[in-house]
């Protein structure tokens, strides 16, 4: 049974956020930001953010030159642009709010190895470079091939790397850290441990059950923020949502590992880093995506296999090295690339759709949202 206590002073708020992540947080934020009279209550169901926004590997991108050139291809020229501007965005408000000290954010730019059967998307790079020159007022991709020997890749594989010197890197834990702090700095409330099991809208009010271990909890609000991203299906199986697990490993340290930036390969659908000295590599989705449409956290031995074998033959060929841990984070896929917005109930917003795209994307996105929720 609660208490009076519990009763008059935790289990309501003007504004419920369910979900703690990147999104939950940077939308709490921007409603505080804008409307500090605002009470504002967060609920994560996890000690941790239970997708990837402590599992990410800490790029600050917004693309890679294939990806952009099959992005252009689908969803056509001006739409591709007009993505890439939304996650430029998103990073500048993150490093607004935060600053790059907080985030360990680092500036060493971004590469992409090209295979041989690649190389076909230099015919491109101008037309992407024009594109993006309106955001960037100078080109972005450039061909970089003596990287090759620099970071001392299998030049049997990798035939050229293409340069990009906006992209960055940035500690995925002190992010996260920094963003909570900044959160309770603004008088926002978050609370852990709360499994969300059904939101009602009532009319005047939304009602939303909570699990807290063996207690069952009704919170309300005048308003509720969905930002559970992969994981809204639970709550709303309508939701055009589809998960994507990503499955990440990380080295024991290397002496002397010359990578230094971030590095994409496949159309970013791999990707790996230099973190104090081990080799962070994840992706590999693409070859089992079925299986990894899945909100378990799982380990996919198929996929694995893939990354150590690419890891030995491409990344680190002749090198010792030893895999200290792997783990994996939940990423949310709408239908298209573009994040969005919906009223699945009365008073009740679902934001959605990073794609991948969470640490670029959720800031903005969450601004946008609280724009909406607050009658903006």
């Amino acid at each position: 049974m609660l208490s009076i206590w519990e009763r008059q002073s935790f289990l309501h708020a003007d504004i419920i956020i369910i979900g703690g992540g990147i999104l939950g947080l940077s939308t709490a934020c921007s409603i505080k930001e804008q409307h500090p009279e605002r009470s504002v209550l967060v609920l994560e169901r996890g000690i941790f953010p239970a997708g990837a926004s402590t599992k990410n590997a800490g790029f600050a991108c917004f693309g890679s030159l294939t990806e952009l050139v099959a992005d252009a291809a689908v969803l056509g020229e001006a739409k591709m642009l007009e993505l890439v501007e939304k996650r430029w965005r998103g990073l500048a408000l993150l490093d607004q709010r935060l600053g790059e000290e907080a985030m360990d954010y680092q500036h060493h730019g971004g590469f992409e190895l090209l295979t041989e059967a690649q190389m076909g998307i230099h015919k491109h790079t101008d037309l992407i470079n024009q594109l993006l020159f309106s955001l960037f007022q100078m080109e972005v991709f450039h061909s970089a091939p003596s990287k090759i020997t620099e970071f001392g890749f299998n030049k049997e594989i990798v035939k050229d790397i293409v340069f990009n010197p906006f992209e960055a890197q940035l500690d995925t834990g002190k992010m996260m850290k920094a963003l909570i702090a900044k959160t309770h700095s603004l008088g926002v409330e978050i609370l852990t441990g709360a499994e969300v099991d059904a939101v009602h809208a009532t009319g005047v009010r939304v009602e939303v059950e909570v699990r807290d271990g063996q207690n069952h909890l009704q919170f309300t609000a005048n308003r509720v923020a969905v930002c559970t991203n992969a994981f809204l299906p639970r709550l709303f199986p309508q939701m055009n949502v589809r998960p994507g697990r990503g499955q990440v490993l990380i080295t024991k340290p290397i002496p002397n590992l010359r990578l230094k930036g971030t590095f994409h390969y496949d159309e970013g659908f791999y990707y790996f880093r230099n973190y104090n000295g081990r080799v962070l590599f994840g992706g590999g989705r693409n070859l089992d995506l079925d299986t990894e449409a899945t909100t378990e956290f799982e380990r996919n031995e198929f996929i694995l296999n893939d990354l150590k074998e690419k890891l030995a033959t491409i990344i680190l060929p002749n090198i010792p090295h030893e895999i200290d841990y792997t783990w994996q984070g939940i990423m949310g896929f709408g239908p298209l690339k573009f994040p969005f917005i919906e009223m699945p109930q009365p008073n009740v917003f679902a934001a959605l759709g990073c794609n991948g795209m969470g640490v670029a994307l959720s800031s903005l996105l969450g601004e946008e949202l609280a724009e909406m929720i607050t009658g903006n």
